[in-house]
């Protein structure tokens, strides 16, 4: 019975590129009474292997709380999986704004003390006593309300790049840290304001309405599925989004646009962005915002001592950061003080309006997917000719294609003319064999994708 992973993320990868699937990235918590974590853990590994879910989950005593994704063939069939336990029944799947068939690479179900860490023990607290769950629309309403409080509960990190204006977020690292500091501020509101908050997929703030009724708060409010089920929502029903900015993903995308709205700022130059990346030094791994100048310019490092260091000959790299630990940097979210333009704020000072940017200001990264259509189907001695046989989808001239392989690396080019099957031709089809001219020469281990953006 295997309850582990068995491929690397980069065979997983390739995996999933060959297969030519679209996959579906979503969401879910339920918080329950979970009597054997362990075992409902390895349930679910056995049956989520079969239906190649991938994905981060998390299992304990108080429920399950998961970002995963699966091929959309098996989406039903992994709702099933959930629906055989009772305390899943009709549970709402939040599916990603933006979908990207790499967003998992592996699976992972772990059993946790508590699905979101709060740093509580108090036994009398029952996390099942939640404030009031709102719509979009009931959402958008109450903000209107002058005796209402919004209060966003993700980390800094996440509220510096996109929430809803007016609201107040938390200088942390952690949910954790967001209880005593909110609690402590709001008492003198909890009686007659109404607290209305919000957070990524509704995990948070749901665990964190019951602990301020369990506080003594007599109104609370919190907008049920989060910030991504008020973005399904607003669209189907055409409402304005008060929700600026990108909503941040614990995904490799780490973030979705869901307006144009850039309202945060490089912390290397300062000027508006909202592209977090990770340090290209594995020793610091550091996330940060970095618009594209500063990535090209420190080659994707965070500071001038990483950029010395990823220049060093990988065993040097190695070396150096054998038995560190780097945990407790990368989740310094963006407070190194490498960082210039890092941001500090007193959230509990009167809220000034935000100053935004739109992304038709600035240059975006392009997002691409790349579809795998074919292999190399003949090896040729000399550097001008690429032949291929195509077995996934057609191939047209105008079509920006990717080659790739071992030696040959990484090779993008756009198709002009090729011939099929010897004659002259504009499309190729499954089961075809494509030929063309390149400045290169391809192996039989080569494979033809074409980009799609």
């Amino acid at each position: 019975m295997q309850l582990y992973n068995t491929l690397s993320a980069e065979e997983r990868a390739q995996l999933i590129e060959e297969a030519g699937q679209n996959r579906i990235t979503l969401s879910f918590y339920q918080y329950a009474n979970i009597e054997d974590p362990q075992q409902f853990r390895d349930d679910l590994f056995l049956a989520w292997s079969k239906l190649d879910a991938l994905g981060r989950t998390y299992v304990a005593k108080e429920g399950i709380n998961a970002q995963m994704s699966v091929p959309a063939e098996n989406f039903e069939a992994f709702r099933e999986t959930l629906e055989a336990y009772d305390f899943m029944k009709g549970i709402r799947l939040n599916v990603a704004v933006e979908q990207d068939d790499l967003s998992f690479l592996k699976l992972t179900v772990k059993v946790r003390k508590k699905i979101v860490a709060d740093g509580l023990d108090d036994a009398t607290f029952d996390v099942t006593n939640k404030g009031i769950h709102l719509g979009a629309q009931e959402f958008n309403d109450l903000l209107e309300d002058p005796d209402t409080i919004i209060v966003d509960f993700r980390n800094h990190y996440e509220s510096e790049i996109g929430r809803f204006e007016g609201a107040i977020t938390p200088d942390v690292d952690t949910f954790r840290e967001s209880l005593p500091i909110i609690n402590e501020q709001l008492q003198p509101f909890k009686e007659n304001k109404k607290l209305l908050m919000y957070c990524t997929g509704g995990i948070r703030c749901e665990k964190a309405s019951a602990y301020f009724k369990h506080q003594g708060f007599k109104n609370v409010y919190q907008l049920e599925g989060g910030i991504i089920e008020y973005t399904r929502q607003i669209k189907e029903q055409g409402l304005k989004s008060k929700f600026i900015g990108k909503n941040f993903v614990f995904d490799h995308r780490l973030g979705e646009r869901i307006t144009d709205d850039i309202i945060a700022h490089c912390h290397q130059c300062g000027k508006p962005c909202d592209t977090h990346v990770n340090c290209a030094n594995e020793a610091c791994h550091l996330l940060f915002i970095q618009c594209d100048e500063c990535a090209e310019t420190m080659h994707g490092c965070c500071s001038n001592e990483c950029l010395d260091i990823i220049q060093l000959p990988l065993d040097e790299q190695k070396r150096l950061r054998k038995g560190q630990q780097k945990g407790n940097l990368i989740f310094k979210k963006g407070k190194s003080e490498a960082l210039k333009f890092k941001k500090e704020r007193n959230v509990f000072e009167e809220v000034v309006p935000v100053k935004v940017a739109t992304v038709t200001e600035i240059r975006k990264k392009k997002h691409e997917r790349k579809i795998l259509v074919g292999k190399g189907e003949h090896y040729f001695t000399k550097a001008s000719v690429a032949q291929f046989s195509i077995q996934n989808q057609s191939v047209k001239v105008g079509d920006e294609i990717l080659i790739v392989g071992p030696s040959t690396g990484e090779e993008r080019l756009t198709l002009t003319q090729f011939k099929v099957n010897g004659q002259d031709a504009f499309e190729a089809n499954v089961n075809d064999k494509i030929t063309f001219e390149i400045p290169f020469r391809i192996r039989l281990s080569d494979k033809l994708y074409v980009i799609q953006k």
